[in-house]
């Protein structure tokens, strides 16, 4: 009895999780990065992005050491700014979505 519980088992488990043949593309896909978003910044990003622009055209080779290191500074904080301004998000890694919905198995 229990060779063909097992049998039956084995057969439903790769008969649902057998591979299944995808079309591939050749052109690829647009993907909407801010899809839950507006495509306009807000007034304060759009500030920040002008002077990312701005520091991006500057003649960066008349400038002393001193300057530049000011101005990547600078840039770094802004693109932390940005980033603030936009939400974040939350990431989960692959294991802590098993284990999150192992205990939702369990406890539910």
């Amino acid at each position: 009895m229990k060779k063909v519980t097992l049998s039956l088992l084995t057969a439903c488990l790769l008969l649902t999780f057998s591979p299944f043949e995808s079309m591939a593309t050749t052109t690829p896909t647009p993907i909407a990065l801010n899809a839950g978003t507006s495509s306009e910044p807000s007034p304060e990003a759009k500030v920040l992005l002008d002077r990312l622009a701005e520091i991006q055209s500057l003649d960066k080779s008349n400038m002393s050491r001193r300057e530049k290191r000011d101005l990547r500074k600078e840039t770094r904080s802004i693109k932390k700014g940005l980033g603030e301004l936009s939400g974040g998000g939350v990431y989960l890694s692959v294991g802590a979505i098993l284990i999150i919905i192992l205990l939702l198995i369990l406890l539910l």
